[in-house]
């Protein structure tokens, strides 16, 4: 169980990282095009050469898939979405307010459950909806920011960024898991690839961004977001259970945050982290008491 808590927090680790490596690749001259083109790009490499790796020298043999792959093409769009918005998001406000505007999408979940499944919110996720969005007002240092100072587009793109983020998940719950996960993850990647070079061509291919510093962004933003987290994830999860997970990848919130102020040097204060906090306690609270029950292992988080 230890592994699996310790792979869980690894692969929530690796997101929370991706904002400020996303700036980063900002400052040094590079657009949208070129982040999210590189990551989607050598994320697809990376997970087909380990699928393909798993292949020649792995025992387990899986059935054979009753899921087209082309849903699963399909599904990944919104992962292409969900890094366009996001990292369009990254260039428009700071890092720390867009994982924060991101992590909107667990009370956007429980809306879309219930207009699509009229599966309706209980107390406790109601409850939990109303302490997020007053951690999201503190965290965000809206309290202390003037009207002319809000980047009303940023907070728009975060926003959708969140909404298809909440989607993927429901998808990807629901498609594929009779697959291999690094097959599921490499095809979903593919899709979301896809997605992104029709949006936004990948002249990166052709112009030599790739021989400059364009290529260590991309390597290390396709390790930590699109490699690593599938991997751990599908390692980890069925190990500690999917409450216990739940509870474990929200260390992706502080993460962010703890990194746009030691790397980014922007202003984090004590205000932003209560709200960051309050938001935290809203994602672990209502899953509390599922971790007592005894099948942990089978019951879906409340959020």
């Amino acid at each position: 169980m230890l592994k699996g808590i310790i792979l869980v927090l690894f692969g929530a680790c690796s997101f929370g990282i991706l904002s400020t490596f996303v700036k980063l690749a900002y400052a040094d001259g590079y657009s949208l095009s070129d982040v999210t083109g590189t990551q989607a790009f050598l994320g697809a490499i990376l997970l087909w050469l380990g699928y393909l790796i798993q292949t020649k020298i792995g025992k387990k043999v899986y059935p054979k898939s009753k899921t087209h792959w082309f849903k699963l093409l399909a599904a990944g769009t919104f992962t292409g979405l969900v890094s366009m918005f996001y990292y369009q998001c990254v260039k428009l406000v700071p890092a720390s307010l867009a994982i924060i505007l991101l992590m909107q999408f667990v009370w956007i979940s429980v809306l879309l459950e219930l207009f699509i499944y009229k599966k309706k919110p209980n107390k406790m996720q109601i409850l939990a909806i109303v302490v997020i969005l007053f951690g999201t007002v503190l965290a965000s240092g809206y309290l202390k920011t003037s009207a002319n100072q809000i980047n009303l587009e940023g907070i728009i793109f975060g926003m959708l960024a969140a909404l298809c983020y909440a989607i993927f998940l429901m998808l990807n719950g629901k498609l594929g898991n009779d697959y291999p996960p690094l097959k599921k993850s490499a095809l979903m990647i593919t899709g979301a690839c896809v997605l992104i070079f029709i949006a936004l061509p990948p002249t990166f291919l052709i112009n030599g961004a790739l021989t400059g510093s364009l290529l260590k962004w991309g390597i290390i933003l396709a390790v930590f977001g699109t490699f690593i987290p599938p991997l751990c994830f599908a390692a980890g999860i069925p190990k500690v259970g999917l409450t216990l997970s739940s509870i474990l990848s929200s260390v992706e919130l502080p993460v962010a945050v703890m990194m746009s102020s030691l790397i980014l040097h922007e202003e984090v204060n004590l205000m932003r982290w209560l709200g960051v906090v309050i938001i935290l306690s809203a994602l672990i609270l209502p899953n509390l008491e599922m971790i007592k029950k005894p099948n942990i292992f089978k019951k879906k988080p409340l959020l």
